[in-house]
């Protein structure tokens, strides 16, 4: 997949940009805060319909404006093309289009345009709690699979009623439970076992990645914990309504499941540098962007890379230009840094078609 072209109107501080793109690589140079980042983030809301940074809407449209506009042209690996469209006004609900059509359901947009991005806001993956790192895993998961999408969202809505049946002054009917929590454990069945898949194949990828950017300094591992390896679902849910009536919510379920994430043994968060942290995210990520190019439609991804060299040594700048840069395995890439000297670095790798873009208060000029 290759994004060809891209207007962006009134998204956040960029009141109005026409881009055209290298099929290989695009660069956006300039200082903190001009809109590069901004840039990056209009191309992730035509593939998933919301911001990277946020999940309200209304802060993507430009201060003292009323609505904003992005429409992405799209070349797909068979020579096929499409067209995207988002709109949103104040006020009012965003209209999705795929060509002329707007989308009914804009879950249906999610996977037609798959994209990996990393960005210093990832860091919270690592150093935040385990709500973030099952986001990450669903994120993948639904770019490809929407029986999987379908499934969080049944399982979620049972696990609301079970959580209000919990909460209520009164004693909860034991057979209206019953109903919920049969739902909740056969959806939460389905959607463990994706889970486990998912991570079992990203591990030795991951640690690929990781091995090749720290030049096998250290030894990391990720474990994917849930309580469906303890046993079937039901059976825990069912045990547990006296201690769960008292707190008034539900312990159990795949809404509880983590990714740990080790460093020599040792949680990474408490005791990896900033420099390891950040080279675990990037492992993680391009592990996240190989397997992506390896499922569902087999489309290679668009590659968004924001700040990555912020943190890291020399030699690891080294091994991650040496990886996106010399590599075929990755496809159209975006990369933004204040650095030119870093930039420079991965041109002169590739050596193959780029261009470069200087963002300044909120104007992208070639």
């Amino acid at each position: 997949m290759k994004l060809t072209d891209l207007t962006i109107f009134n998204y956040k501080n960029i009141a109005e940009a026409e881009l055209h793109f290298s099929p290989k690589l695009n660069c956006f140079i300039g200082d903190n805060g001009q809109g590069k980042t901004n840039v990056l983030d209009a191309i992730h809301f035509l593939s998933f319909c919301r911001s990277y940074s946020s999940s309200i809407d209304v802060l993507s449209v430009r201060h003292e404006q009323e609505f904003m506009s992005l429409q992405g042209f799209y070349e797909n690996e068979d020579g096929t093309t499409e067209d995207i469209h988002i709109g949103l006004k104040v006020g009012q609900k965003k209209i999705v289009r795929r060509g002329k059509k707007a989308y009914r359901r804009i879950s249906e947009h999610i996977g037609l345009i798959p994209l990996v991005m990393v960005s210093p806001a990832d860091q919270i993956l690592v150093l935040g709690g385990s709500d973030e790192r099952r986001r990450f895993i669903d994120m993948v998961i639904c770019q490809y699979d929407t029986s999987y999408t379908e499934a969080l969202m049944r399982y979620n809505k049972a696990l609301l009623q079970r959580n209000a049946l919990l909460k209520a002054e009164e004693e909860p009917d034991s057979e209206v439970m019953l109903v919920f929590e049969e739902q909740m454990a056969n959806e939460g069945e389905y959607i463990y076992r994706k889970r486990s898949e998912y991570i079992s194949e990203l591990i030795p990828v991951f640690q690929q990645f990781y091995n090749q950017i720290s030049q096998n300094k250290e030894q990391v591992e990720l474990r994917y914990i849930s309580h469906l390896q303890r046993g079937p679902l039901l059976e825990q849910l069912m045990a547990s309504r006296f201690k769960e009536r008292a707190v008034g919510y539900s312990l159990h379920g795949v809404h509880k499941d983590d990714l740990d994430m080790l460093q020599g043994g040792y949680p990474v968060r408490k005791e990896g540098s900033q420099g390891q942290s950040k080279t675990f995210l990037i492992a993680l990520k391009l592990a996240q962007f190989d397997f992506l190019s390896r499922t569902g439609t087999r489309t290679t991804p668009l590659l968004l890379l924001d700040d990555i060299f912020d943190k890291l040594d020399a030699d690891r700048v080294e091994q991650i230009v040496k990886l996106v840069g010399g590599s075929q395995r990755f496809g159209q890439i975006f990369i933004t840094d204040t650095n030119r000297d870093h930039l420079d670095a991965i041109l002169a790798s590739m050596k193959s078609d780029n261009k470069i873009f200087y963002v300044d208060r909120g104007e992208v000029k070639a």
